[in-house]
């Protein structure tokens, strides 16, 4: 069986928003969301599977990812549901 995906750029899948407050506080840090992806690209679920620490920059990453298309797994080369852990970091940049 094929690992689900997720090629941002090449599904139109939009990034997160860094939220103002979080800038204004220079705030940064790295969450990693597990995705359950259904046979169809959608997504079923999507959890916090390690935090960055700031509740803000979590619930900006679960908001995106939960709009996000996938490429599902395959089995014999037909979709099925599978899972796939997402990375998200929020960093300043100057």
């Amino acid at each position: 069986m094929s690992a689900a995906g997720y090629a941002a750029g090449h599904l139109g899948n939009v990034p997160p928003v860094y939220p103002y407050r979080a800038r204004r506080k220079e705030i940064e840090g790295r969450v990693v969301l597990r995705v359950q992806v259904l046979p169809g690209g959608t997504a079923r679920s999507v959890e916090v599977l390690s935090s960055s620490g700031h509740a803000i920059l979590d619930r900006a990453a679960l908001k995106a990812v939960r709009a996000w298309r996938f490429v599902p797994a395959k089995r014999a080369g037909a979709p099925v549901a599978g899972a796939i852990d997402v990375p998200i970091t929020f960093r300043l940049t100057d």
